[in-house]
């Protein structure tokens, strides 16, 4: 067998490979085939790389979707934050245009509504002129509300709440998505060792139905038998079936978890044949600082300083302003009394030749802006409110599911100690009623029975172990500390 394994792995030539092993060991062709195909198996098998919890936790990290986009909502708000600072500084705005036109002046009133009228500047004249000539503005503005109550203060004080309540969203959702990998991966692993149980239930289920068949056919068992023993077999099928749907359902999601194309998982089991050894550990996180409340109170933080925010506009707006202007024409400076004193050439008018500046402190105000801020204040505080109600309750079911994490952990353990006494009851009645019914001194129905206690026997051994991780990690996900499960691998 040693020299079959070293040739096959060794091989690269399938069909010289068949044709070498037919001669060496002059095997029949049906054994032949089937021995390849199982040495097929067991290759796919061990090129296949075992994933472990700990690179399956990294992997779902790294590629979830949501993690990735609470990351970059994260980024968004500090880079929020940095224009939120520099909104303090003052606007400083410089201007230049450049015109051609004429220069009728009318007296009377006009508005300008939306800007639907021009600008023009000059004198009152007997008749329409058609002089046109180029005219030019230059300008800079300084306006800086240099003091507001606070309001740019308590912007940036709101901001940085907003960037503390992303930083705990996106680590109360990648401890939540490591609690999800972890049991994804537990259900996993229990689905396929039950069907693997399945599997050997089918397996005894068709050694039965051989052996009513022999009996019956030898007129040692009524025919009722043979029917039971079909019927057995086609159950067995059945729930292996199932069983086998359930475990392409978990790949599936933890496909979706790991953010990897579905597909088959060689999982790690062998950590499942030992207890954990936290069982009893402490957590290193305090309640307070449980990933989800810490999210839930940095909430309540961005809606207490909210409402701090509007309450600074009910107060007035102080500004300082600045505006230096330099302004050029190509009407001279005596084109009142003499309406043909033009220079109509572009450098007269987009040279500047008057200058004016001023300077100032102004006040604004909405007096009726405290009326409108309070209620929008109560109903922040409001807001609030419904964040710390949320908060109470989150607290409270926490507290309440840590209790029973750790009575889950005592009763999983229970059933764990208990489990190697139904399997060996149940192996020994099996074997007992299978010798039984070979040698006709017991019935199908009692024989039927023993098969379907060994078969819940399996099941339940390889259910217990896993429920006393799943225990384990469900008193992580209440306490908040992922360590208290993952450090035992």
């Amino acid at each position: 067998m040693t020299k079959l394994i070293h040739f096959f792995h060794t091989s690269y030539r399938p069909t010289f490979a068949v044709y070498k092993i037919h001669n060496m060991y002059n095997l029949p062709s049906k054994q032949l085939l089937l021995f390849l195909g199982v040495l097929f198996v067991f290759q796919a098998q061990a090129q296949q790389k075992v994933l472990n919890i700990k690179d399956a936790e990294q992997m779902a990290l790294a590629n979830y979707g949501t993690i990735k986009s609470k990351a970059n909502q994260l980024n968004a708000a500090k880079a929020f934050l940095k224009e939120t600072r520099t909104e303090y500084l003052p606007d400083v705005s410089i201007s230049a245009q450049q015109d051609y036109g004429t220069a009728n002046g009318q007296n009377g009133p006009l508005y300008g509504y939306r800007g639907l009228s021009v600008a023009s500047s000059g004198p009152a004249q007997a008749k329409q002129n058609w002089n046109a000539a180029f005219g030019s503005l230059y300008l800079s503005n300084v306006s800086w509300d240099f003091f507001s109550f606070g309001k740019s203060h308590e912007r940036i004080k709101v901001q940085k709440n907003i960037v503390n309540r992303e930083e705990t969203d996106l680590a109360q959702e990648q401890f939540q998505h490591e609690v999800r990998v972890a049991s994804t991966y537990l259900n996993l692993l229990a689905a396929q060792q039950l069907a693997k149980a399945q599997q050997d239930n089918l397996n005894r289920a068709m050694d039965l139905q051989k052996v009513v068949v022999a009996r019956v056919k030898n007129g040692l068992n009524p025919g009722v038998d043979s029917a039971l023993a079909n019927a057995e077999v086609s159950n067995a099928k059945i729930s292996l079936t199932n069983t086998q749907q359930t475990v392409q359902d978990q790949s599936n999601q933890l496909s979706v978890y790991l953010g990897i194309p579905a597909q088959d998982f060689l999982l790690d089991s062998a950590f499942v044949t030992k207890l954990p050894t936290t069982l009893d550990a402490l957590s290193a996180v305090q309640l307070a600082d449980h990933p989800q409340l810490r999210y839930l109170q940095n909430r309540i933080g961005v809606s207490d300083e909210q409402a701090k925010y509007l309450k600074t506009f009910s107060y007035p707006t102080f500004t300082l302003f600045g505006v230096y202007q330099g302004r050029g024409s190509g009407f001279n400076y005596d084109y009142t009394t003499k309406p043909n004193s033009v220079n109509s050439s572009y450098g007269a008018g987009a040279n500047p030749t008057r200058y004016n500046y001023l300077f100032g402190v102004a006040m604004v105000w909405n007096i009726t802006s405290p009326f409108r801020v309070h209620y929008q204040v109560q109903s922040q505080k409001y807001t609030s409110e419904q964040f710390k109600n949320d908060y109470d309750l989150v607290e409270q079911q926490l507290t309440a599911q840590l209790a029973l994490a750790q009575t889950r952990i005592g009763n999983s353990l229970k059933n764990y100690r208990e489990v190697p006494v139904e399997v060996s009851a149940a192996s020994d009645a099996y074997k007992q009623k299978y010798t039984l019914y070979k040698n006709g001194l017991a019935n199908i129905v009692d024989f039927t029975q023993a098969l379907y206690t060994l078969n819940r026997a399996e099941v339940d051994r390889y259910i217990a172990l896993n429920n006393v991780w799943q225990a384990l990690l469900f008193k992580s996900a209440a306490t908040g500390d992922f360590g208290i499960f993952i450090n035992n691998f």
